[in-house]
Parts: C-alpha cells; structure tokens; sequence
C-alpha cells in the first residue's frame, strides 16, 4: 500500500473508534461499550471524518467496521437533538426553526453517505442489537454480516418518530418493501436467520470473533484485487440502483471508455501463469482544492 505523509486516522485518538490499517484493509471500530455504542456527537464528527480520510488518501482498499460489548449499536444519543433549532435559548419562529433541523438532518444523513460514496467497499460485521440509526449506518454499508444472536430494529416508530437518517430510501433497496413496512410500522426485532433469508445480510456467524474474522477475511480478498477494478464496480452497483437500465448500461460504456486498463487484465493472467499473487497500483488520493 502507498504510504502518505499526513497523519491518518489510524495515527489519531477518537473518542468513539480505533482505527488500524494492515494489509489494505481499514478497520474501525466502535469503543464505547459502556454506552451501547450510541451515537453521540462525537460519532457524527468523527465517523465521516475517518471515511473521508481513508477514501481520499486511498489509505485502504476495503474498509471493515465493527463494534464492541453487547450490542453493535443501541442507535441514536437524543443529545444529539438537544437545542436543535433554538437561537441561545431564545425563542424562534417555528418556520425558521423547521428550515435548522431539515438542514441538521442533511448533515447526520451525510455521515451514513460517506460510506456509500466512498470509493472502496465497506463491510459491516454486526453483533447483538442493530438498532435505530444503526440500521441507517448499517444499509449504507456495501456488505453485511452479523451474528446468531444479531437482531435489526426501526426504533423510531417506538419512540414516536419517522426514521431520517437513510432506513427507508436504502432499506427499501435492500429488502421486500413488505418487510421494511412491517418493522417500520411495528418496531419489532428481526433476527439474524431471517435477515438472511430476506437479503439483508450475506452471512450469519455463529459469534462475534468469527463475524470479524468473516468480515476481515473477505475484506482482505476484495483488497487482493484490481482497487481500480473495485472501485468501478462499486461505482456501477450504485448507479444501476438508482437509474434505469439503459441509463446504467450507457454509464459503464462510458466508464470503460476511460477506465478500462489492460495492463490490470495482463498482470492478472502473468501472476496466474507464474503462480503468484498479482500486484495493482493504488488508487490515487483525492485533491481538495488547489
């Protein structure tokens, strides 16, 4: 992998993630068991910023995220809502306070769409409860994995809310609209045999060490690959789930246009032949600005 001179997010301190990075493959995972690994204001902060470090300075070819203590995720901190729309405490025409919170909602819906957008895959390895917003985060996520014990709410409809931070436009994408209406509706648990009968995870292992090591061990195979190759696939997934057909075949005709490599396809055929593994360049990092 192609070192950088910045300080990565794994050389930083975060309150809710450890980060490392080995083998190309970026790890994160969430550190506050004590809290049921609620989403917090740190989380929104730091989330994003972890993706977007690792996505522009192509610091990984895969990124795997999991968690720690009983539950994956309990969903979102309420603190996070706290003073939304007021100005110092001070009341505030409730119109102009409705325009803050759509505006606050887009900023916590773009923490999820970081994973979507980035350039390489993500994988989810989830253990216990799948909560709330956690479903949002975790339907961004390219891959999901979790364990026996593993269980998928849509909180909010238990909390007198409609979820906001991606569930529904995601979800509905990923599973029966049948199913996502009824938890929707209802709030009930889904469990781990039955989110894999209906697509919403690939694979349920038997516990949390073997979820990770699951996740890890496919996050090591995607990185083996061409990233550019990758990087292309993801980018076709996500624009034939969102166009139509024809509109997705003209994209990658397009795309193959400036992306197709050969030398990628010739080194794949030497290393077969010669027995090896085969060797790709990295993506390159991203410039922001000038």
């Amino acid at each position: 992998m192609t070192a950088h001179a910045a300080v990565s997010a794994a050389d930083t301190k975060w309150n809710c993630f450890e980060v490392t990075i080995e083998a190309g493959v970026a790890h994160i995972r969430m550190t506050r068991p004590e809290a049921m690994n609620t989403m917090n204001k740190d989380f929104w902060r730091e989330l994003p910023a972890i993706v977007k470090d690792i996505d522009d300075n192509a610091r990984a070819r895969c990124i795997v995220i999991s968690s720690t203590g009983k539950h994956f995720c309990a969903g979102m901190d309420l603190s996070v809502f706290a003073n939304v729309g007021d100005r110092d405490g001070a009341p505030v025409d409730r119109h102009v306070a409705g325009e803050s919170f759509r505006r606050h909602v887009h900023h916590l819906q773009d923490t999820f769409t970081c994973l979507d957008e980035a350039r390489m895959p993500v994988i989810a390895a989830i253990h216990g409860g799948c909560i709330g917003g956690a479903v949002d985060f975790t339907s961004a996520c390219d891959i999901r994995y979790c364990t026996a014990d593993a269980f998928f709410t849509i909180m909010e409809i238990n909390i007198g809310m409609t979820a906001d931070v991606g569930t529904f436009p995601r979800l509905c994408k990923l599973i029966p609209e049948g199913w996502v209406r009824e938890l929707a509706y209802t709030g009930r648990r889904l469990p781990a045999q039955r989110a894999r009968e209906i697509g919403l995870v690939n694979e349920v292992l038997p516990d949390h060490e073997a979820v990770v090591a699951h996740a890890l061990a496919t996050a090591r195979e995607i990185a083996s690959k061409s990233p550019l190759a990758v990087a292309g696939s993801k980018v076709m997934i996500n624009y034939a789930r969102d166009h139509t057909i024809k509109d997705a075949l003209d994209y990658i005709a397009l795309w193959q246009v400036g992306m197709f490599s050969g030398p990628h396809m010739a080194e794949t055929f030497a290393a077969r032949q010669e027995g090896r593994e085969p060797v790709f360049p990295d993506l390159m990092p991203l410039r922001r600005g000038l």
